[in-house]
């Protein structure tokens, strides 16, 4: 077993047939499949649509007991305009995804842009409510979370005191490609151009990177994780990460060019499986 968690963005990428599954791998097969390879998952997929009851079942059947589904709370709860008055809607969302035990811990609360200090009332609300309700982490957007003020210090103070992890998200790789792609466009449009903030405010500190499309040019922002990785490795926590890329179709590689260069870091650490993605054909002599 891996001492820290690692995955991708999701597992439903039809893009992933041919590299981490077989082309003739259904969709059904997928989370199965890459729970092989990767221990976690992002949950995005529920901060757009919540899942059914019985696709809920389903996972449960399909994941193993040591994968970790770090499910975001509906944008319906994190972008509503109070969340004093969502602690309902979140209870309801807690119980949806109950059949996943302690397989989906901690839940992700991305927050807007436009959340900023003056709501922090609503956010101690909002914890104090979950305290108890299985684990919690929380990424800001807002500007002043990151101008290393007061508003910020109030922040973490906040998270801190309640042992509530800050998740970082790292997106340095992905701004610092020039590349004219509709793919990576897309995604420098998307994602927040924000300071890292790289917090060990639980038991799990949290990773989100969003990589270079050219595998290569990301290790130079890698190399500075892996120290903070394996520093939060050998001092007993269990760190979350997650590798994107602009489209996510390498999001896989880019994960296991994490690992392997974690690797060398920590001697010792296993490697991920290797799957056989296609199977050998077999050479028949003529006869």
């Amino acid at each position: 077993m891996l001492p820290y968690f690692l995955g991708c963005p999701s597992w439903s990428e039809p893009a992933w047939r041919g590299s981490l599954y077989a082309q003739s791998v259904r969709p059904a097969e997928f989370l199965p499949r890459y729970a092989e390879v990767f221990n976690a998952v992002e949950g995005n997929t529920t901060f757009y649509a919540r899942p059914s009851v019985d696709t809920v079942a389903r996972w449960a059947a399909l994941m193993p007991a040591y994968f970790r589904f770090c499910a975001k709370l509906p944008r319906d709860i994190s972008h509503a305009d109070d969340l004093r008055e969502q602690l309902a809607a979140s209870d309801d969302f807690r119980r949806l995804l109950a059949p996943l035990g302690t397989r989906i811990t901690p839940f992700w609360l991305q927050l807007p842009a436009s959340f900023g200090p003056s709501r922090l009332a609503e956010l101690s609300t909002f914890i104090e409510h979950w305290a108890g309700s299985g684990g919690l982490a929380v990424e800001v957007r807002h500007p002043l979370f990151f101008a290393k003020g007061q508003e910020e210090r109030a922040l973490n103070r906040l998270l801190l005191e309640r042992g509530i992890e800050r998740i970082c998200l790292d997106a340095r790789a992905l701004f610092s490609c020039l590349s004219q792609e509709p793919a990576v466009l897309h995604a420098q449009a998307k994602k927040p151009r924000l300071p890292i903030r790289p917090t060990a405010f639980s038991q799990a500190p949290q990773l989100r990177f969003i990589g270079h499309p050219e595998l290569q040019a990301n290790d130079r922002f890698i190399a500075p994780w892996l120290d903070k990785v394996a520093g939060w490795i050998e001092g007993g926590l269990t760190p979350h990460v997650f590798l994107h890329t602009s489209d996510n179709r390498l999001a896989p590689q880019l994960a296991r060019r994490f690992h392997s260069q974690l690797m060398v870091r920590l001697p010792g650490l296993a490697g991920l499986p290797e799957l056989i993605v296609e199977p050998a054909i077999e050479q028949l002599g003529l006869l």
